[in-house]
């Protein structure tokens, strides 16, 4: 019989036509109507049930296996960013101001195309796969709403596998490792109040703008005093809203910003340090400050028994030299939501290509992806769900 990949590589025209067709039709997070659609059409069409899960957008597919017990789950995310497409391709978006620049159309497409494949092998499947298509990614909140309403249930999921594209690497390769993968994530507000006045007699002002300026340096000694070294933390604010001329200062100043880092214990420090750091600077500067931390998502992190059975799978895919170690990415993903729930591992699908330009990092409105990388991300989502073995999980996860 052929391998997956293989067979995978026959698919591969149909795997490109419809990562083309998704990502011409992109869809922002909640919103993926057209998308849940178009997937649901197509699991159907293979005759693999879909499971409704409480939602407007995404969708949960069945595979069902004879024998009773838990199930393995496989994940891919289907929203696009709020990002005007600037490639001249003839699958470029056609909705304006909206692309598929972080790949889930990719994603999408490897896991339709994993589906085909295991449905043709549904007679030999030790468990049951559930096909996990979730919204709302890029917003961080799409697993919680499905975990919420119970994907991760009926049937219970024991094990969950989850790939990104990477244009670091190149198509045909995967990075894995075990441990932290991508960062705990937490977002800030920053409100600072002062009292404004015109911009010539700053004495008689409390100048928020400039208690925003000492605020932020101060902020940055934090990752360079405060974190040890060899620990990374990001402290970055990407607005910051105050006044409406030059010559007047403001009463008050906006900033929202990101935080990040690896060591849970660590980040789950950094709101008391920043909320400290921030007002004690607010008053020197005479002024006062409201801070608010939300988090997000914790690290994705892979345990090391369940990277070390997946390696040894994935083998069978991409062989021993195909399989890179894997360079963690400060981004944030809320795959981590399932983690803390159920075992999973997430790993780096190779989509880039150095030859032919397809270098551009996620975000970039110029992103795009070798299609050649589709069937190997078919292959390996589909060869994980063919050999794990719902009663001897465990047992495998520790050879």
């Amino acid at each position: 019989m052929q391998s997956f990949l293989e067979q995978a590589h026959a698919l591969a025209p149909r795997l490109a036509e419809t990562r083309r067709i998704l990502h011409a039709h992109p869809e922002t997070g909640l919103q993926e109507h057209w998308t849940s659609a178009f997937i649901k059409e197509r699991l159907l069409r293979l005759g693999i049930e879909v499971s409704p899960w409480g939602g407007e957008t995404g969708v949960v597919g069945l595979l069902r296996a004879s024998a009773p017990g838990p199930a393995l789950a496989l994940r891919a995310d289907i929203d696009a960013l709020p990002i005007r497409e600037h490639n001249e391709t003839p699958y470029r978006s056609t909705i304006d101001g909206c692309m598929h620049a972080c790949g889930h159309d990719a994603h999408m497409s490897c896991l339709l195309g994993a589906a085909e494949l295991l449905a043709a092998r549904r007679g030999e499947l030790k468990s049951t796969v559930k096909f996990i298509f979730q919204p709302a990614e890029e917003c961080l909140n799409g697993a919680a709403r499905m975990i919420e309403k119970g994907v991760l249930h009926n049937p219970d999921v024991a094990f969950i596998f989850g790939l990104h594209c990477m244009p670091d690497i190149e198509a045909g390769q995967i990075a894995l490792k075990e441990g932290p993968l991508m960062a705990c994530v937490g977002s800030t507000r920053l409100v600072i109040r002062g009292k404004g006045g015109h911009g010539a007699m700053p004495n008689k002002c409390r100048d928020p703008v400039l208690a925003a300026a000492g605020i932020l340096q101060a902020l940055q000694t934090i990752v360079s005093r405060r974190a040890d070294p060899l620990e990374a933390v990001v402290i970055s604010f990407g607005s910051i809203h105050g006044g409406a001329v030059g010559n007047v200062i403001p009463d008050s100043v906006e900033l929202l910003g990101t935080v990040r880092g690896f060591k849970p214990e660590l980040f789950d420090t950094l709101p008391e340090t920043m909320n400290s750091l921030i007002s004690h600077t607010a008053i020197a500067y005479g002024t006062e400050a409201d801070f608010t931390f939300t988090r997000e998502v914790s690290c994705v992190c892979n345990p090391a028994d369940a990277t070390a059975w997946v390696r040894r799978t994935l083998t069978k895919v991409f062989g021993e030299s195909g399989i890179l170690p894997a360079v963690p990415s400060m981004g944030g993903e809320d795959f981590a939501l399932y983690q803390e729930k159920t075992p999973g591992v997430y790993c780096w699908l190779g989509t880039g290509n150095a030859a032919q330009g397809i270098t551009n990092a996620w975000h970039n409105p110029r992103f795009d992806i070798d299609e050649a990388a589709l069937p190997f991300g078919a292959a390996a989502y589909a060869q994980v769900a063919f050999d794990w073995r719902p009663r001897r999980h465990a047992v495998v996860f520790s050879m």
